[in-house]
């Protein structure tokens, strides 16, 4: 595969999670009662955001890059997923959140979004 046919690979991922994210959201939304848990995923970092959506306000997020998981070497990767997810399971019980709607964005429910998602569910929240 030559350069310009990476980038045209590159970019038609892209798209398709894009359109698989638009059509996720169609679907998913979240309310005051179950708000909507967002997953974006980097090479380098996972973020998460708990979202209502009739408010259209972030009531609770985390990401690898949080204080608390200064510890964590490699952040891209399905253990430090896993501790992204146990800590927004956290943070959202001590707020008094304890359903959710998972919204993946668009990612196969595979790998790090599998083991934000199984962490999350152990701390607490369902889905």
């Amino acid at each position: 595969m030559g350069p310009k046919q990476e980038d045209m690979v590159a970019k038609s991922k892209t798209i398709g999670r894009k359109r698989r994210h638009e059509r996720i959201r169609k679907k998913v939304t979240g309310t005051a009662d179950r708000p909507r848990l967002s997953v974006y995923r980097s090479l380098n970092n996972i973020y998460v955001q708990i979202i209502d959506d009739t408010k259209g306000v972030t009531l609770v997020s985390a990401s690898s890059l949080d204080e608390s998981l200064k510890g964590i070497k490699s952040k891209g990767n399905a253990a430090a997923a896993k501790e992204v997810g146990s800590l927004i399971a956290k943070k959202a019980v001590d707020k008094g959140i304890k359903q959710i709607v998972f919204d993946r964005s668009g990612y196969l429910y595979h790998g790090r979004i599998k083991a934000l998602a199984e962490a999350a569910r152990e701390n607490g929240l369902s889905f």
